[in-house]
């Protein structure tokens, strides 16, 4: 079993924080960003970059951004996942940076499912 590095360990203790910090009440939401390769040849750098800029247009300090690896649907790459705490997750395809930002509007910020990108919803929990 190959040793664990400062940076492996960095990342558990972000990935852990923005999990308890969602359980806590203290983050509204959390958006995961699915940056596998896959996700990244199809744009997902770009999707990162969109949702970066239009949280930071809204001046919004309560969601989390998180990225992970593939989610298993390359062909509907780029892909994201919405958590708001309290609701089932929602998973998102064929993402573009217009699509983000109406994902980040509509469903983070105001509860509302973007229905024509949601590719599926409660497969996860978040507490």
């Amino acid at each position: 079993m190959p040793r664990l590095t400062i940076d492996d360990l960095k990342k558990m203790r972000d990935q852990t924080a923005g999990a308890l910090a969602l359980r806590a009440g203290t983050a509204r939401a959390r958006v995961t960003i699915h940056m596998g390769t896959c996700g990244i040849a199809a744009g997902a750098r770009e999707i990162m970059a969109a949702l970066l800029g239009e949280i930071e247009r809204q001046g919004v300090t309560d969601v989390l951004v998180t990225t992970s690896g593939c989610a298993g649907l390359c062909s509907r790459e780029p892909m994201a996942t919405v958590e708001v705490l309290g609701q089932a997750p929602v998973k998102y395809a064929n993402l573009t940076p217009e699509g983000i930002q109406e994902v980040f509007r509509r469903h983070v910020l105001g509860g509302d499912v973007v229905t024509v990108s949601a590719l599926a919803s409660g497969c996860e929990t978040t507490g």
